[in-house]
């Protein structure tokens, strides 16, 4: 089974993207690290836990997972046997 890069890629980008900003508003909403360096901020820029962190990081999270999500899906096409 083949798989189709075009949707896949997609879908990894919007499950990591939704993943991020869901997360950064339940550590908004619980007070945890607000306004503190975090690992993700070191790896996307400008990124905090705030709404605005949260927006940067769907967009940031979606791209990330876009990128990740097709590499994997030509990588798995490509190792497939027909």
């Amino acid at each position: 089974m083949r798989l189709n890069v075009r949707a896949f890629a997609l879908s990894a980008g919007i499950i990591w993207g939704l993943l991020i900003f869901l997360f950064t508003w339940w550590l908004y909403i619980r007070q945890i690290s607000v306004g503190q360096p975090t690992l993700v901020g070191k790896v996307f820029p400008y990124f905090t836990i705030s709404p605005l962190g949260s927006l940067l990081g769907l967009i940031y999270g979606f791209l990330d997972g876009l990128i990740v999500g097709a590499a994997f899906a030509w990588l798995y096409n490509r190792l497939q046997k027909d």
